[in-house]
């Protein structure tokens, strides 16, 4: 499912319009980028949690000529899954 199939459904859902639903889809996504910037938690209740964590950084190889290469210290987004929606899928 992409996007634009989540804000038509929301829309036709709802009783919205698409514009509306694109609206309101956006700030959730913007309240959570903001959230996750300053290092917060955000936890959906049911879904899941998104955290920000630290990699360190480290020695790596370059696949093509083998050449040792720094691989900088990164933030990455991490998923935790809901246990309701971890059996919700499982069926």
């Amino acid at each position: 499912m992409t996007k634009v199939e989540i804000i038509s459904n929301v829309a036709a859902t709802q009783n919205i319009s698409k514009k509306q639903a694109t609206d309101i889809l956006e700030s959730v996504f913007n309240q959570i980028t903001q959230c996750l910037k300053t290092g917060e938690e955000v936890v959906l209740s049911g879904f899941g949690k998104f955290t920000v964590k630290a990699t360190a950084a480290r020695k790596g190889r370059n696949p093509a000529t083998g050449a040792a290469i720094d691989i900088p210290a990164k933030k990455k987004v991490a998923f935790t899954v809901h246990r309701a929606l971890k059996d919700a899928v499982q069926g």
